[in-house]
């Protein structure tokens, strides 16, 4: 029986993930579940899984958890501290799923143990990326990637050689505003923003989608956990979504791997790997579909995706400032306080203070030097907003 932890068991993955080892409840020993402030739903689940410990990000939702937990042996525990022990229980598999920087330190922690970690966290290899996967490699760990695109590359790369490969194309549906006039997106509201036409995700990956951001992070983690140069990586916008990524080989041949728009494909792949087994997803009809398209992306009114490659460029702990910047726009787009364009504003004016700045060029090597960056990076965010938007 395999020992397995859910990271983020609330979010979209995370119920996906509990969807599947809910039909197969023999094969598993459900160790640790954590989530946000949906204690009700996290209770639920960990009762359904049997799970050793439930923890919920927030202290202030403890209490709630307990009361939901009583009388059923299950531990309940809140914070990001305890987030990180329950993530240093040994276990065979897990699932990073926390959204945002915060997957990091849990993953970094599964990996200490000599687990295999299926990452949904991409940030957790746009921030350290070097100091992720250096870990995995160290304590015999394994990171299984679990982005459609990532786990796309990863299948049309099993058995291949990485010098034969030319480039990696990615695919981007251009989310609910790909269409849209540059002129429109100005006026674009967080409700339209979390109208995604093909994905049903959690509210800041959609906003992130609408805006490309949530691309330009896979662009950078592609890099990171493939190790191609980022040149060879490309982005074409696929609105159907049926083609999660493709590999270009030196003698002409492109590999593609088609897929309904279902994360429980992905999920699947890294829970069941290196085998493939049955998955309860539907069965594509190509005839039905009949036409797939494809475009590339207007850098114009998706500024995101050349900021990836110019953190790309610059190396070192850029991506980690990227990342934060992001966050803390998002944050503020969300709350109403700036405008849809002017998350890309914000990230890029942050970077360029933090440009004059020591500290962006040293490598991503050890947790407390990105979470330095992080943390500063967050703060020069804030003062960007609060002088250019009050």
């Amino acid at each position: 029986m395999r020992r397995i932890s859910i990271f983020g068991a609330t979010g979209s993955i995370g119920e996906n993930t509990v969807d599947l080892i809910a039909r197969d409840p023999g094969a598993y020993r459900v160790v640790a579940l954590t989530g946000g402030r949906n204690v009700a739903r996290l209770a639920a689940q960990a009762r359904a899984l049997g799970a050793e410990i439930a923890v919920t990000a927030h202290d202030d939702c403890l209490a709630p958890l307990r009361a939901a937990l009583a009388g059923t042996g299950i531990a309940a525990a809140a914070g990001a501290d305890a987030i990180a022990e329950a993530a240093a229980r040994p276990v065979d598999w897990a699932m990073s799923a926390i959204v945002g920087a915060a997957g990091l330190v849990p993953g970094l922690r599964v990996l200490e143990q000599g687990g295999t970690l299926a990452l949904a966290n991409k940030e957790s290899l746009v921030c350290a990326g070097a100091l992720v996967m250096g870990t995995a490699a160290a304590r015999g760990g394994r990171v299984l990637p679990v982005d459609s695109e990532h786990s796309a590359v990863f299948q049309a790369l099993r058995g291949e050689d990485m010098a034969a490969v030319e480039r990696i194309i990615i695919t981007a549906s251009g989310g609910p505003f790909r269409d849209w006039p540059a002129e429109r997106l100005a006026t674009a509201t967080p409700e339209q923003a979390v109208a995604h036409p093909n994905w049903a995700m959690g509210q800041r990956i959609s906003v992130d989608s609408a805006s490309m951001f949530n691309k330009a992070l896979e662009l950078i983690e592609t890099r990171e956990f493939f190790g191609i140069d980022p040149d060879r990586i490309e982005v074409l916008v696929h609105p159907q979504s049926i083609v999660h990524a493709m590999v270009g080989f030196a003698d002409g041949g492109l590999m593609a791997h088609l897929g309904p728009p279902d994360m429980r494909h992905a999920i699947g792949h890294a829970l069941h790997w290196p085998d493939r087994r049955a998955l309860p997803v539907e069965r594509l009809d190509l005839a039905r579909l009949a036409r797939l398209s494809f475009e590339a992306p207007d850098p114009a009114r998706f500024p995101a995706l050349r900021l990836a490659r110019e953190v790309m460029a610059a190396g070192g702990l850029a991506g980690a400032a990227f990342n934060a910047a992001k966050e803390v726009a998002l944050d503020h787009f969300l709350d109403r306080r700036i405008g849809f364009c002017d998350m890309a504003v914000v990230v890029e004016a942050t970077l360029a203070r933090l440009s004059g700045e020591s500290g962006l060029q040293f490598a991503p090597d050890t947790l407390e030097k990105v979470l330095a960056m992080d943390h500063l990076a967050r703060q020069r965010a804030r003062e960007v907003i609060g002088s250019r938007y009050g």
